[in-house]
């Protein structure tokens, strides 16, 4: 029992220990029937996996991968920002085509944005123009921020199709349709999705903001993993905004942007203004009231308590803080320019009663009542809140097909950064859901893969945080030693002490004689043995002096008979066992008294415990 349990606890203490060291597995699947295998293998490097360009699987308006290494069909700003300094205004930041940092595949690469602390904007054009009429617009790219992100943005910008719209003249107010992407400054993260819709009536754009997703963001900027953001409008004016294919903001282009996109039918009058004689007071003091004569406003509102003494043992005259008789006075301190050196103080420890001054404690003054002022009352010319009068709104109007906006043709990044390496790719727009998905399962669910395969385990993931903050080692200590102590507890074995009725078998020599008087003597010590069971420590010796080899003992078992000797004396069945018949012993006189007699024989037999 004992190596049983000593297995036991290895076993549950090797299991626990193994599942942390263990490598997550990563189950790959194939998205693609037409890409090939994916095989990620422990120990194999990234390289070794093989990478397939994506392919749009149906009618798309823009699509890029940058796979080929080159900006073809892309054009760098020459523009300059307005009311800013020269040396600042200009689209100066550099772009660059690059694989991942981390997580890597050959084959797989992005647009990076390089610089920090300075403005960027590159844009290209569709292959046709997005029309908003009857059917949906999907919009679709990753963003990696491979360095974290303290102040900066990773949004696009889908240029209106304009008859001034010139790439090169690409710049911060260039009108746009929709803007859609991460925004992050401080702790203030952001999931842009924001549209200009034109004024039937002033012709004026305004921008209209979906109100902010009901997650939290911040994972998305922290995590330095390939997220994918998706836009899907739909042409029954309901929007929906995804995170890596889940849904993070959706809703109503009518009733959940901000500001709505439809006005009031009535507005403030703006030139309504208020009566001097209007009273918007609820109540007033009571000038009917009159204060009482017995108040008084001197009584103040606490007095010392008269009926308090002070206690045995203060004293007077002690202080209540003395020079600290222990402090050494600093090696470094100069009395000419740092004055002469006084001892910090501390408690006098002789003020275990109190010191100094004794005063009687204040308590709340029953006669206190404080300045007197007359009650409130109703204000009989009470008027209510003045607000100004409604008037019918001239710019009223009311869009009921919000999606009907401006068309686009162009996408653009027009960016500012206190971070650098931000890597987009794969961008796709498109008006099937499904094209998106299989885009998205091609290139962004095969990064995923892989770096999930690529990251490190549990226990790796602990050491590295704990490197960072070397207070988890004392967390990590206690979360594992508190379990290994609770089965260590239970499963350690036992030393139990089991007390059990047992009688020895009495070790009785087979080849010697008996005689009357021995033969009497052990019919007793049977006796006896048979009432209170006791260890009989010593075996008699044969007459010739040699020692009979014992018979091999054994734990007796629990069991409701047990194996007890009795010589041949005592008769089985019914017969005593008190003593033995004269018989017996005549026979074993004899066999004494000529040392040739014949031999008495033991033999075993069950006799019922009591």
């Amino acid at each position: 029992m004992r190596f049983q349990g000593i297995g036991l606890c290895l076993g549950l203490l090797f299991i626990s220990a193994n599942a942390e060291f263990m490598d997550d597995a990563v189950d790959m699947e194939d998205f693609d029937k037409s890409s090939e295998e994916i095989s990620v293998n422990e120990g194999e490097h990234s390289s070794e996996i093989k990478y397939k360009t994506p392919e749009p699987t149906g009618e798309v308006y823009f699509t890029e991968t940058f796979d080929s290494g080159k900006l073809v069909g892309w054009v760098l700003s020459k523009a300059k920002k307005d009311g800013m300094d020269e040396e600042i205004s200009i689209y100066d930041g550099r772009w660059e085509i690059e694989a991942l940092k981390d997580n890597w595949v050959p084959g797989d690469r992005g647009l990076v944005l390089k610089s920090r602390a300075k403005h960027h904007a590159i844009s290209a054009v569709l292959a046709k123009p997005f029309v908003f009429a009857d059917k949906p617009l999907i919009v679709q790219y990753e963003v990696n921020f491979q360095d974290g992100i303290d102040c900066g943005g990773a949004y696009i910008k889908l240029l209106a199709d304009t008859d001034d719209l010139i790439l090169e003249n690409f710049y911060d107010k260039t009108s746009y349709t929709i803007m859609f992407g991460p925004d992050k400054c401080g702790e203030d993260y952001k999931l842009h999705f924001i549209f200009r819709h034109k004024h039937p009536k002033t012709g004026v754009f305004e921008e209209k903001r979906a109100k902010p997703p009901y997650v939290d963001l911040k994972k998305f900027f922290t995590d330095r993993k390939t997220h994918l953001y998706t836009l899907v409008m739909n042409p029954d004016d309901t929007f929906e905004v995804l995170v890596d294919q889940i849904v993070v903001n959706k809703g109503s282009l009518l009733e959940d942007v901000v500001p709505p996109v439809n006005p009031p039918r009535e507005i403030d009058d703006p030139k309504d203004v208020k009566p001097e004689e209007w009273d918007e007071r609820a109540k007033i003091p009571d000038a009917s009231a009159v204060k009482p004569d017995d108040w008084d406003e001197n009584e103040p509102a606490h007095i010392e308590d008269l009926s308090a003494t002070k206690p045995d043992g203060w004293l007077d005259d002690e202080p209540r803080y003395i020079p600290n008789p222990n402090a050494p006075k600093p090696d470094d301190w100069n009395e000419d320019m740092d004055g002469e050196w006084e001892a910090p103080h501390i408690p006098n420890p002789a003020c275990r009663i109190g010191c100094g001054e004794w005063k009687p404690p204040m308590i709340d003054n029953p006669k206190y009542r404080g300045i007197w002022r007359p009650p409130m009352i109703d204000n009989p010319d009470y008027q209510g809140i003045w607000s100004p009068r409604k008037i019918p709104n001239p710019d009223y109007f009311e869009d009921d097909h919000p999606f009907l906006l401006t068309s686009f043709r162009a996408l653009g990044l027009e960016l500012w950064s206190m971070t650098s390496d931000i890597y987009f790719d794969n961008f796709i727009i498109c008006s099937e859901k499904e094209i998106a998905d299989q885009w998205a399962a091609d290139g962004w669910k095969f990064k995923i893969m892989v770096a999930n395969a690529n990251e490190p385990g549990v226990f790796k993931q602990l050491i590295t945080t704990a490197a960072q903050r070397p207070w988890l080692w004392l967390v990590y200590l206690l979360t594992a030693g508190l379990p290994i102590a609770i089965i260590t507890s239970f499963c350690w074995p036992r030393r139990v002490k089991k007390k059990y009725e047992e009688t020895e078998y009495k070790k009785t020599d087979t080849c010697k004689p008996q005689t009357k008087g021995a033969l009497e003597q052990d019919v007793k010590e049977e006796k006896a043995a048979l009432e209170s069971p006791a260890d009989l420590e010593e075996e008699k010796k044969q007459s010739d002096g040699k020692i009979p080899e014992k018979e091999e003992e054994g734990e007796p078992e629990e069991k409701s008979e047990e194996e007890i000797e009795v010589t041949e004396g005592q008769e089985e069945g019914s017969k005593s066992t008190k003593s033995g018949s004269e018989d017996e012993m005549k026979e074993a006189d004899e066999g004494t008294g000529s040392g040739d007699g014949p031999i008495k024989s033991i033999r075993k037999r069950r006799v019922r415990k009591d």
